[in-house]
């Protein structure tokens, strides 16, 4: 009896230690930026000054959650396979929701096909990922997945500010942020083209990359 309780306090300890390496603190970071996902879709769902500087705010603490997670992460060795995986479909998710919601801003020009071929390029990736897990294989981010990743953000930051920058505006100088919002929306098209290129270069380079790896052409 003796030595199946000790197995079985045994067991116990080391469920609750995967338990616990899985939920250390970068991945409850992460955890924490995909459940911000659903009240930053309904905050920029709404066209309201308020709610897209709730909305940009809290964008701000998710961009934050995705810095800190991988920094601790790296720096206390707690890098998991967990990380690996929700880390990257965490910030996929996220960028996902904006730029849709982007394309619906009155004050932005943001082309509907350059979001499809955004969200197509992440499927295109997670489904390489899914591919690479079932043969035991984990595929982290490579430069140029970092690199967009890096554009992608820059892009929501500066344009989401600039349309709140504008509707603040408005309330002191109509006239002048009326003859000059031609200049945001134009702005907004070729930097979403030019983002929408780089995602399509990055998926190239991702499916190249690991053509060997994972036997595709087989």
């Amino acid at each position: 009896m003796n030595t199946q309780a000790t197995e079985n306090s045994s067991h116990s300890k080391q469920a609750d230690s995967s338990e616990s390496k899985v939920l250390n603190l970068p991945n409850k970071l992460t955890l924490l930026r995909l459940g911000m996902t659903p009240l930053l879709l309904v905050l920029l769902s709404v066209d309201n000054l308020a709610c897209y500087i709730a909305g940009y705010a809290l964008f701000i603490a998710a961009t934050l959650t995705d810095y800190y997670d991988g920094k601790i992460a790296r720096a206390r060795g707690l890098i998991t396979n967990f990380g690996k995986l929700m880390d990257p479909l965490a910030d996929k998710i996220l960028i996902s929701t904006v730029f849709i919601m982007m394309i619906g801003m009155p004050d932005l020009e943001v082309p509907r096909w350059t979001v499809v071929i955004i969200i197509a390029r992440e499927f295109l990736v997670t489904g390489v990922r899914s591919l690479a897990a079932t043969e035991g294989i984990i595929i982290a981010a490579n430069k140029y997945g970092k690199t967009k990743a890096v554009l992608q953000m820059v892009y929501v930051h500066v344009f989401l500010g600039l349309t709140i920058f504008k509707r603040i505006a408005e309330l002191w100088l109509p006239d002048l942020v009326t003859e000059y919002a031609w200049l945001l929306r134009t702005a907004s098209f070729w930097a979403i083209i030019a983002v929408a290129l780089y995602t399509v270069y990055s998926g190239v380079r991702y499916a190249q990359l690991n053509w060997q790896t994972l036997h595709l052409g087989s």
